[in-house]
């Protein structure tokens, strides 16, 4: 979250920051509940000064004078009490206001209200010039046998999907060569819990409560499966100091993601494009303060050279204020060229990298020494996706779809799915 001290010096950039980025949050809110806070602190501590006063006068007054201080205290006990009670309360309410406030934002980041003002960095890879009518994955899947929608409407309900024969095999593939580019690259491997609890959930800045939560809980206990493996690595060093020459860190995660994604979404985001559950590997990183923005660069590197060496085209855009999360100061989407995305091919998201500077550090309580006995200082997170196992098998299954139905698979993971093609079945 943001901190206080910023929200008071900084006020009107706050404001014009929170309309900037489309979020209802109540800044004036906030900043009474924080002098409400600091009010009850003060008479807390004035209280408790009077009772330690009250403490050594008790025993050296007369027989006559101690009833009246002895009764003094008692009611300062219980008037403490209440304030303690008062201040908790005030607290948790300051909490929740606070955790509304997004993140500063980049001065670089362009201002808009939607996608629509999103602006492309660079371009990379021509889309293909088909000499046949290119399908959407929907169509191949179904025609090679490598998904099935119907089934999984049964099962699960609808945006649940099965991946059948090679299609499971791709996405193996997939997971496996995006680890091992991670371990080239020195990150440490994980495979996390799918699972997490509230405050972490809230500490990496998904909402797990509410009609407008994408968060699927687990009732009757303090879990919710989780939307990203950024909130299992992101929790991983909750509540610890690291020293200085620790950073920064690399993680890799592998987990399954679930999303709530309600609503419609229209043709564009059928099929696997916006689905309930996916596998993801994900990259987390804690950095100091100054190493931040060079490792989001790194990041948006690595999803880049992923999709070069898998001869998918795609475009880098600088993410908007309107189209930012609450945890991001800066967010660099990669979007795929998708043949049978629209009329004649749109580009789609297929990774995000994002820079949360201390906006997640200050709410897990993560920090860091310069050196031996320096005072603590937050750290600063950054998230973004490797592969996302079900957007990048629908852009393989689209760029790579040939004039007799079947599909070529991406050099790179050929020896790791072991087949060149993926042909129609026989019948």
């Amino acid at each position: 979250m943001l901190d206080l001290d910023t929200i008071r010096t900084r006020t009107d950039e706050v404001r014009a920051n929170c309309a900037n980025r489309r979020i209802a949050a109540d800044v004036d809110a906030v900043l009474g509940l924080a002098d409400e806070r600091s009010g009850l602190i003060q008479d807390i501590e004035g209280m408790r000064a009077r009772r330690n006063e009250l403490s050594g006068q008790i025993p050296k007054a007369s027989k006559d004078d101690r009833p009246a201080l002895v009764d003094e205290a008692q009611r300062l006990k219980a008037d403490v009490a209440e304030q303690e009670q008062a201040l908790a309360d005030v607290e948790t309410r300051l909490r929740a206001e606070q955790s509304k406030i997004p993140n500063l934002t980049h001065p670089d980041a362009p201002v808009g209200t939607d996608e629509s003002a999103n602006r492309e960095l660079r371009r990379w890879g021509e889309p293909r010039a088909f000499d046949f009518p290119p399908k959407d994955h929907v169509a191949i899947g179904e025609a090679l046998g490598l998904i099935d929608f119907d089934s999984a409407t049964k099962v699960t309900g609808s945006n649940f999907y099965f991946l059948k024969n090679e299609a499971v095999l791709v996405d193996l593939a997939l997971q496996r060569f995006a680890l091992d580019v991670l371990r080239e690259k020195a990150f440490t491997l994980y495979a996390t819990p799918d699972l997490a609890r509230m405050e972490v959930l809230e500490g990496t800045g998904f909402n797990p409560r509410g009609q407008e939560s994408q968060i699927y809980r687990i009732e009757g206990q303090d879990l919710g499966l989780i939307a990203t493996a950024e909130i299992t690595l992101g929790g991983i060093l909750k509540d610890e100091i690291l020293d200085a020459d620790r950073l920064p860190l690399r993680l890799g995660g592998l987990s399954h993601c679930f999303r709530v994604e309600s609503g419609a979404y229209g043709r564009a985001s059928r099929g696997l494009y916006r689905v309930h559950q996916f596998t993801k590997v994900e990259m987390f990183a804690f950095t100091t303060p100054e190493q931040s923005d060079a490792v989001h660069e790194e990041l948006v590197g690595i999803e880049e050279e992923i999709f070069q060496r898998l001869g998918i085209p795609y475009r880098v855009v600088d993410i908007c204020t309107g189209d930012l999360g609450g945890p991001a100061y800066r967010k660099y989407d990669l979007e795929a060229w998708m043949p049978g995305r629209g009329d004649a091919g749109e580009y789609g998201e297929v990774t995000s990298t994002s820079n949360c500077t201390d906006y997640q550090a200050r709410r897990l309580a993560i920090r860091f020494r310069r050196e031996k006995g320096a005072k603590p200082e937050l750290v600063h997170t950054l998230n973004g996706t490797a592969v996302a196992v079900s957007r990048t098998l629908l852009a393989i299954l689209e760029n790579y779809q040939q004039a007799d139905g079947s599909v070529v698979v991406p050099e790179v993971l050929r020896p790791l799915v072991g087949l060149d093609r993926i042909g129609p079945r026989a019948e």
